[in-house]
């Protein structure tokens, strides 16, 4: 099992939510549907965080998802 936050996974800087899985994919996941819930509460931060990502473009936006994944599994497994 690994442990990221949302400030790791292109939330905002001040977000500690914390998503743990066994996979990348999993944790995607998890950031996603916690993006979604902030969305739909309106949170201005992570309105914000989401609004940056899109300026990505898809090619930025992919070499920024692999550089999470190599991220993900660099890091220790916690218990």
């Amino acid at each position: 099992m690994k442990v990221m936050t949302c400030a790791q996974l292109g939330g905002p800087s001040t977000c500690t939510e914390e998503f743990r899985a066994e996979t990348f994919e999993e944790i995607g996941e998890l950031s996603k549907n916690h993006g979604m819930e902030m969305f739909q509460k309106g949170d201005e931060r992570h309105l914000a965080a989401m609004n940056e990502m899109k300026k990505m473009g898809p090619e930025g936006f992919q070499e920024w998802f692999e550089a999470k994944r190599k991220e993900f599994e660099e890091l220790p497994d916690v218990s």
